[in-house]
């Protein structure tokens, strides 16, 4: 979905539409999103998280304990996935923020 606004110079503006909220994410979208950026342990660990239907509302949760649980053993490959979680949090974070201060710029209009 693309959104074409107006801002003040009259040239037309593109908004491209927000990805999905992580905690909206399906066991797929977590599936993909460890394909992506954990690309060199996928083919060790999919398995295990389709087995124990991580969502993007469980992968938020995840602590390096629950990966150790899950049967990941190797201390690099958990840190490693670990990193990648943290690095999602961030960016889910960053995105809340910025949604909160055009509501907040929004009212002030």
């Amino acid at each position: 979905m693309v959104e074409e606004t107006v801002n003040s110079t009259n040239k037309p503006k593109i908004k491209t539409a927000r990805p999905r909220p992580v905690y909206l994410w399906n066991v797929l979208d977590v599936q993909k999103w460890l394909r992506r950026h954990c690309s060199d342990y996928y083919q060790l660990y999919h398995e295990k998280f389709l087995y124990h239907d991580i969502t993007g509302r469980v992968l938020l949760r995840i602590n390096e304990n629950i990966l150790l649980r899950l049967g990941i053993d190797n201390e690099q490959h958990r840190m490693d996935i670990w990193r990648e979680i943290m690095k999602l949090h961030l960016k889910t974070d960053m995105l809340e923020i910025r949604d909160i201060e055009r509501r907040n710029n929004v009212n002030f209009d």
